[in-house]
């Protein structure tokens, strides 16, 4: 057993060489690689039934058993295969424990996905002997093999970021790299282990070493699949906002009627309560409120067949109208200190009292205009102020109400009347009123300024908001 670790964990996938790396990590003294030891389907390997004692049903049952018997071996360093699609229940035990080496070996996913697919059609999945290689060609999937990077990319940025916040490393290693006796001398070295190869262990063969194109039976499709992927991801959006927590204490359940109302902070949210209340013929007031997570399960429990809501505003809408119920006011309910941070440091220039008789359209517009400059700064992570609930991406705060309990139904603003009732009716109350409509914003509504030009600014604001949510321009 080395030093430095106590077992090990190869992060790899179909096809790209993880079984010619355990046959080398296996011929070094003391080292032990067991297989695919969480693979859904076998354990270790297929026909195999027990890896170190255990059996696959003990293993099913507790997945822990076997991982001690993993960490446990006596004498020896010994670790497993694990794939994106292996066992679950085994990751974040894997990932916490700083003592088990994490080897990350990747493929270029075109030449794993082709392999893979070649494997299937022949049905030979490994090559000792040359001379029973089974010919065939790969039909190529575009859709299947978008699908096929989506996946890898996803575990790779999974792994890389669970590292990332542990404070851990792992040793990389490409399918090209396997070939190379000094590279897997170091993967040695890195583990910790005393022993060194003098030469690689070729007994498996490489099955299909042409190219890729000579590989595929319909190479039109394979250049058609690879147009279509992103390669550098450059049409991402980019987002610096960090994620919100579920906001719970903010929810709303109607008094009797089995409705709950996830508020979107910046949204129509008095309206949506004055609905929400009137489904029981009560007032906003009594509206259930001031939940704690184990306070809301009890009203979930106490409430079978529950119906749930949040209601989505437009990007600039929303903007314009924290501006106007929180920035341009003094009195309770302003975010007085962060009107000041942004008179300072965005030249919005705002009158020390409000109302203010000598309020313009122009100067409203101009300082709407800072205003969503600052916006720009703040989501970005570029100023000293928090991000805000009345302002945060309306995605991140969907992603945050999710952590807890998804709504059943996230409705656009403009589309509250036709469904609304629906919910309603499926909870239970059939004859539900329409939601009202909320009043123009005060002192200027959105219509008096709007231009083409406040439209750009709030899409570079709001950009994922507008790509997840589909919003197009605004319309009085």
């Amino acid at each position: 057993m080395s030093g430095r670790f106590d077992w090990f964990v190869v992060f790899a996938e179909m096809r790209t060489g993880s079984n010619f790396l355990e046959t080398n990590l296996n011929a070094l003294d003391g080292v032990a690689c067991h297989g695919e030891a969480f693979n859904p389907h076998f354990i270790g390997y297929p026909n195999r039934t027990e890896v170190l004692g255990v059996t696959l049903a003990e293993r099913d049952a507790d997945p822990e058993r076997l991982l001690g018997a993993i960490r446990r071996a006596p004498d020896t360093l010994a670790g497993f295969r694990y794939f994106h699609d292996h066992d679950p229940r085994v990751l974040d035990a894997v990932l916490d424990d700083p003592r088990c080496a994490k080897v990350v070996l990747t493929r270029n996913p075109l030449e794993s996905y082709v392999s893979r697919k070649i494997a299937q059609a022949t049905g030979q999945w490994k090559l000792t002997n040359l001379s029973r290689r089974r010919e065939g060609l790969a039909e190529f999937d575009p859709v299947e093999f978008e699908r096929h990077v989506a996946e890898l990319h996803g575990f790779q940025l999974e792994l890389l970021r669970a590292l990332q916040t542990r404070g851990q490393t792992a040793f990389y290693i490409a399918y090209e790299d396997l070939q190379d006796l000094a590279v897997i001398n170091g993967l040695a070295a890195w583990l910790g282990v005393d022993s060194r190869l003098s030469e690689l262990d070729r007994s498996l063969k490489r099955q299909n070493p042409e190219p890729v194109a000579d590989k595929v039976a319909n190479p039109e499709a394979l250049e058609t699949g690879i147009a279509r992927l992103d390669r550098f991801n450059l049409s991402r959006t980019p987002a610096f906002e960090p994620p919100r927590g579920p906001a719970v204490p903010g929810w709303r359940a109607a008094p009797r009627a089995p409705v709950l109302y996830l508020p979107m902070r910046g949204g129509p949210e008095a309206e949506a309560c004055a609905w929400l209340a009137a489904l029981d013929g009560a007032e906003p007031g009594e509206l259930l409120g001031d939940f704690t997570q184990g306070t809301l399960r009890k009203w979930m429990r106490a409430h079978p067949g529950h119906r749930s809501f949040t209601v989505l505003r437009h990007p600039l809408a929303r903007a314009h109208h924290v501006f106007c119920t929180r920035i341009l006011p003094t009195g309770a309910g302003s975010f007085a200190r962060v009107r000041r941070v942004i008179q300072r440091t965005h030249g919005l220039e705002l009158p020390e009292e409000w109302p203010d008789p000598a309020w313009s359209a122009d100067r409203h517009r101009q300082a709407f205009e800072r205003f969503l400059g600052f916006l720009k700064d703040n989501l970005a992570g570029n100023t000293n102020l928090r991000i805000a609930g009345e302002w945060c991406s309306q995605g991140v705060a969907l992603q945050g109400m999710g952590e807890f309990a998804p709504p059943d139904l996230v409705v656009r603003e403009d589309e509250m009347a036709d469904w609304l009732p629906l919910i309603a009716r499926a909870a239970g109350r059939p004859d539900a009123p329409p939601p009202p409509a909320a009043p123009p914003d005060a002192p200027m509504s959105l219509a008096t300024i709007h231009d083409r030009r406040l439209e750009r600014l709030a899409r570079e604001v709001y950009a994922r908001d507008y790509e997840r949510f589909g919003f197009g321009d605004w319309r009085a």
